[in-house]
């Protein structure tokens, strides 16, 4: 039976731990069967002696055994807890090592988020800076008076490059109709041909007319409209109002 045993492992390729095992089976049946031969009957044996002895030769045997199965499988035992050791360690620098990776991933995007963030608020405050330079500037307000009046007019002027002063505009203003907008020249030879001269600078219709300067009032008692076309005619006849120093 042992010797069928050991056939049979053979031809199934068992592991070198496994034919141990088998070995050790084969050894115990072996001596089982060495032991066996030894005769029981009451009528071999004649005294109490040779079975104490046959007893003591089987448990020696058995005792063999079983120290060279042990023995045999002693070093496979060492080497399973050797790698499985090795496999802990393993397993516990990989685990280290996804940690590690993890926490410098998580420290990677709240980096970039971080650095997201600073950006938006640069943008924005820089969106703002740029909403408060578009912003319009409030509208220049003038007294509703004759220093309003060529103040405007000024402003107007230097727009649209109309050469002029304060001085000049004022001091012909007084002479032409003393300060009223709505002075009218009904004597003049201007009259006499149905156009009389009209408003601060009295002047006439066709002359406000071709000179009217967009943006103003198309009323020639207009205050600034007035003055304006006025100074606008007397720069391409004179040069300027202020070369102006009596009727023009």
């Amino acid at each position: 039976m042992p010797k069928n045993i050991l056939n049979r492992a053979h031809s199934l390729a068992l592991s070198k731990q496994h034919k141990i095992a088998v070995a050790g089976v084969a050894a115990l049946g072996t001596a089982a069967i060495c032991i066996s031969a030894v005769p029981s009957s009451a009528d071999t044996v004649t005294t109490g002696s040779p079975a104490a002895a046959a007893q003591v030769a089987r448990d020696t045997a058995l005792k063999n055994v079983k120290g060279t199965v042990t023995d045999q499988l002693a070093p496979q035992t060492v080497k399973l807890d050797t790698l499985a050791a090795q496999k802990k360690a393993a397993d516990e620098a990989a685990a280290a090592k996804q940690r590690a990776e993890a926490a410098k991933k998580a420290a990677a995007e709240a980096a970039a988020k971080k650095a997201a963030q600073d950006r938006a608020a640069k943008e924005t405050a820089s969106r703002s800076a740029q909403r408060i330079d578009m912003q319009p500037v409030a509208a220049k307000t003038y007294a509703n008076n004759l220093d309003g009046w060529i103040r405007q007019s000024l402003d107007i002027m230097k727009q649209r490059g109309i050469p002029g002063s304060y001085s000049g505009l004022h001091r012909n203003i007084m002479r032409e109709s003393s300060g009223n907008p709505m002075a009218i020249n009904n004597w003049d030879i201007n009259a006499v041909n149905g156009i009389p001269s009209k408003g601060l600078l009295q002047v006439i219709q066709p002359t406000f007319n071709a000179y009217h300067v967009p943006g103003t009032s198309w009323n020639i008692y207009d205050p600034v409209a007035n003055i304006t076309a006025a100074a606008n005619y007397a720069a391409h006849r004179y040069g300027s109002m202020d070369n102006v120093n009596s009727a023009y």
